[in-house]
């Protein structure tokens, strides 16, 4: 997408380092990497991010929803393989059919769907352990036509310690040893870096890929993707005693100079960002000031040579995401979902 000509906040996607992030949880695991494009690709654009990592070798992707299949199959074309973790459902079976994307199956019913409208290709979930979507392991169906990949989910793969990890790689070891010639999927963007035996046949990362570490916090060997870039609008001076934004959320207890940024939650700057938030401006980290708005924020620049037009970043190379997210309270996988589409994406490489 091309900016216009004025956007105050606009989120440029390094394609270049989203391919770096790509090669890099290859070498790290040693297999094919099957990368997660659910929610239009983490914020940064399913169709943009997975036609780059089929440039880069990837042939098979997850997304969360049918919906979200049917918009990727029509702009990567044919060939490469696309799972829907949702499964199918009542009639959904005859749209996933129409757009050649394969359910991931999660429970009896949806197997029972999937081979009423007369089966093929579908992946396998297992749940060892997080309880949220699988079948349990004692409850796992035996083999059947159409299955080419058996998968289950890390609950703590950001926690390497945890000794959970382990109990589930042993437990998935042992169950998807009744699915012998099947595809073993195991290993998400955490368990990407819990070592070689939690790789199994293909890894599918999804966080690692768009910039954010495994542990939640900064990873040398994961470069940043996304920049969330707003513009000063306005400066102004802020004698000592005045207040700034909405319920006085900030008070000034000295002569500042203060910048009102063109982002606020309307765009997906979170509201949480108050008061521990800080953005990249005029070469240093400032602390965000009041309340974020909906469409502004205010950020103190005493100092410092800010005019209206010049750039704030509120995140990205310089205010990693992952710092971001933990001044905010959340975590990077938030942050990047809830960009919202008014802010334009901006593609480089």
């Amino acid at each position: 997408m091309t900016s216009p000509a004025f956007a105050p906040a606009v989120l440029h996607v390094d394609l270049d380092a989203l391919a770096r992030n790509f090669r890099t949880l290859g070498a790290v695991t040693g297999v094919p990497v099957n990368p997660v494009v659910k929610a239009d690709g983490y914020g940064l654009g399913a169709a943009a991010v997975a036609r780059r990592l089929m440039a880069e070798g990837a042939r098979t992707f997850f997304v969360a929803r049918a919906a979200e299949g049917v918009r990727l199959r029509e702009a990567i074309g044919p060939e490469p393989v696309i799972y829907i973790l949702d499964g199918c459902h009542g009639d959904g079976a005859a749209l996933l059919k129409a757009s050649n994307l394969r359910p991931v199956i999660n429970h009896p019913t949806q197997l029972q769907t999937w081979r009423a409208a007369g089966g093929g290709a579908c992946a396998l979930q297992l749940d060892t352990g997080m309880n949220r979507l699988g079948f349990r392991v004692e409850d796992a169906p035996e083999p059947f036509e159409g299955l080419e990949l058996v998968m289950t989910h890390l609950a703590c793969a950001d926690e390497p310690a945890n000794p959970m990890n382990r109990a589930q790689r042993d437990a998935y070891a042992a169950a998807v040893q009744r699915y012998p010639g099947v595809t073993r999927s195991f290993a998400n963007s955490g368990g990407c870096f819990l070592g070689p035996d939690f790789a199994f046949d293909v890894v599918r990362p999804g966080i690692c890929l768009y910039g954010g570490g495994p542990e939640g916090r900064p990873h040398d060997r994961i470069a940043p993707v996304a920049s969330l870039i707003a513009q000063a609008v306005q400066v102004r001076d802020v004698p000592a005693g005045e207040t700034v934004g909405y319920s006085q959320g900030f008070k000034a207890e000295r002569p500042m100079r203060v910048a009102t940024c063109g982002a606020g939650y309307a765009d997906g700057v979170l509201r949480s960002y108050s008061p521990r938030g800080q953005v990249f401006v005029g070469g240093e980290l400032r602390p965000i000031i009041g309340r974020v708005s909906m469409d502004v924020l205010a950020v103190d620049v005493t100092g410092l040579d800010v005019q209206a037009g010049d750039p704030v970043e509120i995140f990205g190379a310089n205010r990693l995401i992952d710092d971001a997210a933990t001044a905010a309270g959340t975590i990077s996988y938030e942050l990047l979902t809830s960009i919202t589409p008014r802010v334009p994406r901006v593609y480089k490489g």
